[in-house]
């Protein structure tokens, strides 16, 4: 179960030499050029803060937002991802692809983005997503799918003949301010390319930032 990697140019320090965020999203577009479902999804890994100390909590969300301050996300607040991150303000990403020999991995703090950023977002989803979120107590047990349905009928029900269905008070995004970036890309002989991008002062400080090669 290995696969072989190379073919491509090697992967340089001089790539990320105008900021991590051009080549992150230079490597999303050829994600999606070569077909690949979800090119935006992101592994975040959390920490759960229990009473026999903290644990790490990982899944799948999709990046939906993407410029120079870092990565944005939407979800409940509620969720366990929310309460997590509420309780410790800091997570870790990473975009996989495969198909590419590429994954990229991110790090820093994370932050409530604004309400108005939420509401724009919130308004291109389709009508189903929004009722979604309204119907689900997301991360609380359910006893059956069939309730869970019901709790979707529900609101589809509360809603009808309402244009413009509203925000939840406990959903909306969050952005992932890196403190570091590292691209991956796989090579021969499992010599992979690793390209570390550190910033020092933040996310904007791309003249200060260091780019360092690490040995895989």
């Amino acid at each position: 179960m290995r696969a072989e990697y190379g073919g491509d140019p090697d992967l340089s320090e001089d790539w990320p030499a105008d900021g991590w965020e051009p080549l992150l999203r230079n490597w999303i577009e050829m994600a999606t050029s070569a077909g690949i479902t979800e090119p935006n999804a992101m592994v975040l890994a959390t920490v759960e803060l229990t009473d026999d100390g903290p644990r790490p909590a990982s899944r799948t969300v999709l990046c939906k937002g993407l410029s120079s301050e870092g990565v944005t996300f939407y979800t409940n607040y509620d969720s366990a991802k929310g309460l997590q991150l509420h309780a410790v303000p800091y997570a870790a990403a990473t975009f996989a692809w495969p198909k590419l020999g590429r994954q990229v991995s991110l790090r820093g703090r994370v932050e409530q983005v604004a309400s108005e950023i939420t509401t724009v977002y919130w308004r291109s989803r389709p009508r189903n997503s929004q009722l979604g979120a309204w119907a689900s107590r997301q991360s609380q047990p359910v006893a059956s799918r069939a309730d869970l349905d019901r709790a979707l009928t529900d609101v589809t029900t509360r809603f009808e003949g309402v244009d413009q269905i509203p925000v939840p008070a406990n959903w909306g995004g969050y952005i992932l301010r890196p403190e570091q970036v590292e691209f991956w890309q796989g090579r021969r002989s499992r010599l992979h390319n690793r390209v570390r991008v550190t910033l020092p002062d933040g996310p904007s400080a791309t003249a200060s930032a260091r780019i360092e090669r690490l040995q895989p």
